[in-house]
């Protein structure tokens, strides 16, 4: 009997289809699973309400041959941790309930990237692999509550999401290849993958799934907006629309950047691999590329009417924690989390009651964060007299400024000394301004002007505003009011963010008519 036209009651218990139609706008792959757990959340304070029949109906479909005191083992024989139920199965418990939700955002947050990573290599197709760890992320949001949380939460979602993909390929005709190289990798006997080799040495933490994946999301093959938005959707874990807001772009456009993407990585061929160790430091730079633009757009919003955006932060120091762990003798994964932690720090003490921009000299420093500076700094100290590149760099200029008790204390000679190390390793006119800026603060207004101005000759920053924004601050201090009203006008004119423009007409209006 086809398959397709099996009746219900001969179909396998189970094997629900996983493209069981068309999924609501903005639901695709990853995307429905954020979904699926929303939807728990919004269902479950109804439940408290629910008829008494409804609730007794509820309580006989919760393994009812079991038992007192006895779980149904989940399917794959995974063990569940959840406690021996009581007497009264019916009542609805706010606490079980809890602990679930708990259990799924914890799973989303922490497994999603490697459930999605080993499938993209086992199927080598990435919309199956991600619509298969959807699917297998809204079974565990229908089932945990009634069988209880896994014991190992990321093996049962890993192994539901193979069962899934399994599922799809043998529904398409055309994916005969596709089974044959699933067998070939799951059946013993099978050609092994070459990076599963467990070794003994180092070269062994090359081996997690997640850096395949970090890698082939970054790869420099892709140009960087693709790279960001694929990033942030399949390690990450983001939604379309999260991402989208937080680049304010369309969905759909953000949508279409995801697709053409992932055509490039196939019709390129892209290799799903950690790159081999004389490329590893190259294809390493573009992977702390893509997390270092994300961490500072989140920093200072590039447009908009916010200063910040928290969360991209939070989610570019999740990620670069993610790099760090799985390539502890990387050095600069470490730097770049050490920079970030240490600009995150000061968050609170950013933005002004009306969201205005407060600069780093005028900050409460109570308000930074402790905790983010003590590791922050624990880092630095950690990587102590090793390699040093352009984010160790960074982190030691961020460092300085953490170690000040108070503005008047900063070692402005030291962040110089730190600037002139990134000049000889780049001649990026932005690293340029930042370091004419430490001239003028170690060694006087009338230096640092000196430096600008021959800055503005070579015309490279033309068009940016903190270079007639960082004149004007200069004249200012030198006195010459003048001088510093004609520049932060010009500087206002050319704020791409309204929090910005603010904060030039504010210093602006201070110096009077």
């Amino acid at each position: 009997m086809d398959r397709r036209t099996r009746p219900a009651r001969h179909r396998r218990p189970g094997r629900r289809r996983l493209d069981r139609g068309p999924a609501p706008h903005g639901t695709r792959g990853h995307d429905r699973a954020a979904a699926a757990l929303a939807a728990r959340r919004a269902r479950r304070p109804r439940r408290a309400h629910a008829p008494r029949s409804r609730r007794v109906r509820a309580a006989h479909r919760t393994a009812p041959d079991n038992g007192p005191g006895r779980i149904r083992p989940a399917r794959g024989g995974l063990a569940l941790s959840r406690q021996a139920s009581t007497p009264d199965a019916s009542a609805p418990d706010a606490g079980a309930d809890a602990g679930v939700d708990a259990a799924l955002r914890a799973a989303f947050t922490e497994e999603w990237a490697h459930v999605v990573a080993t499938l993209i290599r086992t199927t080598g197709d990435w919309d199956v692999a991600e619509e298969a760890s959807a699917a297998a992320f809204e079974r565990a949001a229908r089932t945990w509550p009634r069988d209880g949380i896994p014991s190992r939460p990321g093996a049962w979602l890993t192994t539901t999401a193979r069962h899934l993909a399994l599922d799809r390929l043998r529904r398409r005709s055309v994916e005969v290849e596709k089974l044959r190289e699933w067998r070939d990798v799951e059946e013993p006997g099978g050609p092994p993958d070459p990076a599963d080799a467990v070794a003994a040495d180092a070269d062994a933490e090359w081996v997690d799934d997640r850096l395949r994946l970090i890698f082939t999301c970054a790869h420099p093959a892709l140009a960087m907006d693709a790279r960001v938005a694929l990033t942030l959707r399949t390690v990450g874990g983001l939604a379309t629309g999260e991402i989208a807001r937080a680049f304010l772009v369309p969905e759909a456009t953000m949508a279409q950047r995801l697709v053409r993407a992932k055509r490039r990585i196939r019709t390129a061929g892209i290799p799903y691999r950690v790159p081999p160790p004389e490329a590893l430091p190259e294809r390493l730079d573009s992977v702390l590329a893509v997390l270092y633009l994300v961490h500072n757009e989140g920093y200072l919003a590039s447009s908009g009417e916010r200063l910040m955006r928290v969360d991209l932060s939070t989610e570019a120091i999740r990620l670069t924690r993610l790099v760090a762990g799985l390539l502890p003798h990387e050095t600069e994964a470490e730097a770049l989390l050490a920079l970030m932690l240490l600009q995150r720090a000061r968050t609170a003490a950013r933005a002004a009651p009306d969201g205005g921009l407060i600069p780093l000299e005028l900050q409460d420093r109570s308000r930074w964060d402790r905790t983010d500076l003590t590791e922050g700094l624990a880092i630095l100290t950690r990587l102590g007299s090793g390699p040093v590149g352009a984010y160790r760099l960074q982190a030691e200029i961020q460092g300085a400024h953490a170690s000040a008790a108070t503005a008047s204390d900063t070692d402005w000679h030291r962040i110089l000394a730190c600037y002139d190390g990134l000049a000889a390793r780049s001649d990026s006119p932005f690293i340029a301004l930042n370091r004419a800026i430490a001239v003028g603060m170690a060694d006087g207004p009338e230096r640092g002007l000196a430096e600008l101005a021959a800055l503005e000759a070579g015309g490279g920053l033309g068009a940016y505003h903190l270079l007639p924004a960082a004149q004007a601050d200069f004249h200012r201090r030198a006195g010459d009011a003048t001088a510093a009203r004609r520049c932060y006008r010009r500087a206002i004119g050319l704020a791409p963010t309204a929090v910005e423009r603010r904060y030039l007409e504010g210093r602006l209006a201070a110096l009077g008519a």
